[in-house]
C-alpha cells in the first residue's frame, strides 16, 4: 500500500482527487496482482454474506451453543415496531442489525470478520441499515467496504485489531472507527472528514477492556456490537457536521497502542478479569465447564461397546 497512516491516505485522496475506496481498491489490486474487477467481485460476495447474516439473525434461530445468548436482535426489532424508540428509528435499526450478525456468529453461523469475528456486527449493522434507509445499491456499499478496509489496514499496522493484544478497544473500537469513516464517505463526505470520524470514534473506545465471560465471544461482545453501531453513526454525523478530532486520528491510534500495551493481561481476552470475573461471570463459567464435562462423558459412554451379558 502507498499509505501507512490515515493522514497519508487522506493526502493521496486529495492529490489524486479520489475517494478512500478508490485508492484502496486500486492499491489492493496492485498489491495482490489481481484485477480490480476481481477484487471488487470478491468484496461484493462478502457483502452478500453480511446481508444474509442480518436476515438470519432477525428471523432464524440464533441460540448459541452455550445457551447464554440469542434472540436479542429480534427483541429489539419487535420493540421498535411497537412505537418510537428512545434511540430513534435509524440508529435502533443499525443496533438491531449489528446484534443480529453477532448472534449469528455466536450460534456458529456464517459471518464476515470485520475486522474480527468478535466485532463482526458493527459494519453490517451500519451498512445494511443505511442501504435500506437511503436506497443505495449494493455496489455503493461494496465501495464502502473498501473504505472501511483502508481504515482497518492503518489501525492494524499501527496499533492492533486483536482483543487479545489490545483489549476490546482494538477489536470493537476498530470496527466502530472503520464503520464511522466509511459512513462519512458513503454520505458524500471528504476523505479528511472520514479520517476525523475515525479519530472521534476511537477516542470514545480507548481503554475498553476485553473480558468475555467463559472465554466466549458472547457476553459482553454481542451487546458491544449493537452499541458500537450507534457510536459509529454518531461519529460519522459529527464529522459530516464539521466536528474535527482535535487529536489527529493517527495520534489516537498511537494512544490505542499505548493503552493496549499497558492493559493488564487479565483484561485482554483471557476471561480472567472484568465482567468475566464478576460473581455471575464466574458462576456462568462454572456451569458451562460442568455442562461440557457432562456432554463429553455422555459422548464417551455412547461410544462404549455393549457390555457382555453372558
Amino acid at each position: 500500500m502507498r499509505f501507512e497512516t490515515l493522514d497519508q491516505l487522506a493526502e493521496i485522496c486529495l492529490k489524486e482527487n479520489k475517494t478512500i475506496a478508490e485508492v484502496m481498491l486500486a492499491d489492493q489490486a496492485k498489491e495482490t496482482g489481481i484485477s480490480a474487477d476481481e477484487v471488487f467481485r470478491q468484496m461484493a460476495e462478502y457483502y452478500q454474506v453480511m446481508k444474509e447474516a442480518v436476515q438470519k439473525g432477525l428471523t432464524g434461530n440464533t441460540k448459541s451453543r452455550s445457551g447464554l445468548t440469542g434472540g436479542d436482535a429480534k427483541k429489539v426489532a419487535d420493540y421498535m415496531r411497537q412505537g418510537e424508540s428512545s434511540l430513534g428509528g435509524p440508529s435502533a435499526t443499525a443496533m438491531a442489525y449489528a446484534l443480529a450478525v453477532s448472534e449469528v456468529n455466536a450460534s456458529m453461523g456464517r459471518i464476515i470478520a470485520t475486522p474480527t469475528a468478535g466485532s463482526c456486527g458493527i459494519i453490517p449493522g451500519v451498512f445494511v441499515s443505511a442501504q435500506e434507509r437511503f436506497g443505495w445499491d449494493d455496489d455503493k456499499l461494496v465501495h464502502g467496504l473498501f473504505t472501511a478496509g483502508a481504515i482497518g489496514f492503518v489501525i492494524a499496522n499501527n496499533a492492533s485489531i486483536s482483543g487479545a493484544e489490545g483489549g476490546c478497544q482494538a477489536e470493537v473500537g476498530s470496527a466502530i472507527g472503520m464503520a464511522a469513516g466509511a459512513m462519512v464517505e458513503l454520505r458524500g463526505g471528504s476523505a479528511q472528514q472520514a479520517v476525523h470520524a475515525v479519530g472521534l470514534a476511537l477516542k470514545n473506545c480507548l481503554g475498553l477492556i476485553c473480558d468475555p465471560v467463559a472465554g466466549l465471544v458472547e457476553i459482553p461482545c454481542i451487546v458491544r456490537n449493537g452499541l458500537g453501531a450507534v457510536t459509529a453513526l454518531a461519529a460519522a454525523d459529527m464529522a459530516l457536521a464539521g466536528v474535527g478530532s482535535v487529536i489527529p486520528a493517527d495520534e489516537v491510534i498511537g494512544v490505542m497502542l499505548e493503552v493496549g500495551s499497558a492493559m493488564p493481561t487479565k483484561h485482554r481476552e483471557t476471561g480472567k478479569g472484568g465482567l468475566a470475573a464478576t460473581p455471575t461471570g464466574r458462576k456462568l463459567t462454572k456451569e458451562l465447564v460442568e455442562q461440557r464435562r457432562r456432554k463429553a462423558k455422555e459422548a464417551k459412554e455412547a461410544k462404549q461397546p455393549p457390555s457382555d451379558t453372558k
